[in-house]
């Protein structure tokens, strides 16, 4: 029996990790062995901090809410309990853009709080029913639409309807 080598095959596995290393430092981007060492700790770190980047952020985001709650004379903990006792489900990255960019709704938010701490019941306004039933209206028009075109430009959709007429 013949002896098999395999080197393309091996080559093509080095150069691989060998691209994967690229712009590294020393000779983690020219030998293999070492290269090799560092792409698989890169793909550790990497899945690792893309949790932490989660928990670093949220940490930010509270940050933010907790200064713009202390403008506003009202804890962070107790702001966000009385947001959900009034029933308000807003998430901390959206109450951390409104602290920074909009401090009047943010202190709208805190006086909601603060009355809902209070006892008093969190009623929201409103929205007058001619505007939401014109929404409605329009999107049952639009999507109806859509699908007499899709059925009508087939041919089987059309001969269908043309036998059932027939009958």
């Amino acid at each position: 029996m013949t002896r098999v080598k395999g080197g393309t095959v091996a080559r093509a596995r080095r150069k691989k990790v060998l691209k994967e290393a690229k712009g590294y430092f020393g000779s983690k981007h020219r030998l293999y062995k070492t290269a090799h060492e560092q792409v698989m700790h890169s793909g550790v770190y990497a899945f690792r901090d893309r949790k932490q980047n989660k928990r670093n952020f949220r940490k930010l985001w509270i940050t933010r809410i907790n200064a713009g709650c202390r403008e506003n004379g009202i804890s962070y903990s107790k702001f966000i309990n009385g947001l959900n006792k009034a029933g308000v489900t807003v998430n901390r990255k959206m109450l951390s853009e409104l602290a920074i960019d909009n401090p009047k709704a943010f202190s709208d938010l805190v006086v909601i709080a603060k009355d809902a701490l209070n006892g008093k019941a969190y009623v929201p306004k409103n929205i007058s029913a001619t505007k939401e039933k014109e929404v409605k209206t329009d999107s049952t028009k639009t999507t109806s639409s859509k699908s007499d075109v899709k059925k009508s430009s087939t041919r089987k959709a059309t001969n269908k309807t043309n036998e059932k007429e027939e009958k």
